[in-house]
């Protein structure tokens, strides 16, 4: 993080809003807005957002998975695509 670029007060952003918003889409780094000397947000450009929701959630589906094994529930291999072929099956029989 370069602290001189990337931390601003939100006067500045108001003030520089398009030369902001280019800096944080060419960088690809995040710039902390702060208000009375506080971080109080930051802003992203939309890919980067866009790929840490994505880790985020995939994140959350093995943290989920983690917990299911830990707790057992777990099946084999041929069991989970029997029962996926069930479900094709259905769904191909209710279109």
């Amino acid at each position: 993080m370069d602290s001189k670029r990337d931390i601003r007060p939100i006067s500045y952003v108001k003030a520089h809003a398009p030369e902001v918003l280019h800096q944080v889409q060419e960088t690809k780094r995040p710039l902390y807005i702060t208000q009375n000397g506080e971080a109080k947000a930051v802003l992203l450009d939309t890919e980067s957002y866009e790929k840490m929701t994505k880790a985020i959630g995939l994140l959350k589906l093995l943290t989920h998975g983690e917990r299911d094994i830990a707790e057992g529930r777990t099946q084999s291999q041929e069991e989970f695509f029997t029962e996926m072929e069930g479900y094709i099956h259905k769904g191909i029989r209710d279109e």
